[in-house]
């Protein structure tokens, strides 16, 4: 075993965990952090992603030990940080997505919240060509991205002062 300091959501936490251990089971199995999700393991599907330093990273290919005094968000701590710079509610990149209708299953949705987070973070006005590479290594099984694509664009939209209503996808669906 080897004791950990991490620095998770804001926090500073020490754990001690078999020197093995990503990333990933840490925050599920010794912090109790259980919305980053363990999906393939091996750095196919995305769904682990949380952000170190700001830079999305995958966990579950992440030895724990490499990340001592880094600053790791997970999904857990997305609205806690938004809130700590000011903001109300959910991150709105959490808020677009329920709006959008980009929550299916939810399994891969904190990974692809966290992605697209970081390219808004770098990027405030990035191109969708820039979004799709962004999420490019989150895969979802349920949406067909487009609802997902659609959530970014209205988080950018807003932040530039329009007025957005989301496009009702049931509705243009069922014309």
């Amino acid at each position: 075993m080897r004791l950990l300091n991490l620095r998770v959501n804001g926090d500073a936490l020490s754990t001690a965990a078999p020197a093995h251990w990503t990333l990933l089971e840490v925050l599920r199995y010794r912090l109790g952090l259980t919305g980053s999700k363990q999906g393939c393991d091996k750095g196919d599907c995305g769904a682990c992603t949380v952000l170190v330093d700001g830079k999305p990273v995958l966990s579950c290919l992440t030895l724990a030990a490499l990340v001592e005094g880094r600053e790791v968000t997970t999904i857990d701590g997305l609205m806690p940080a938004h809130i700590r710079a000011g903001g109300t509610g959910a991150d709105p990149v959490q808020e677009a997505f329920d709006r959008c209708g980009a929550l299916q299953c939810g399994f891969c949705q904190p990974g692809m919240m966290l992605s697209a987070r970081a390219l808004l973070n770098r990027t405030p006005h990035p191109t969708r060509a820039e979004i799709k590479d962004a999420l490019a290594g989150n895969l979802c099984r349920c949406t067909g991205y487009t609802q997902i694509l659609q959530a970014v664009e209205l988080v950018i939209a807003e932040a530039g002062g329009a007025a957005v209503v989301p496009t009702d996808w049931r509705a243009e669906l069922e014309q």
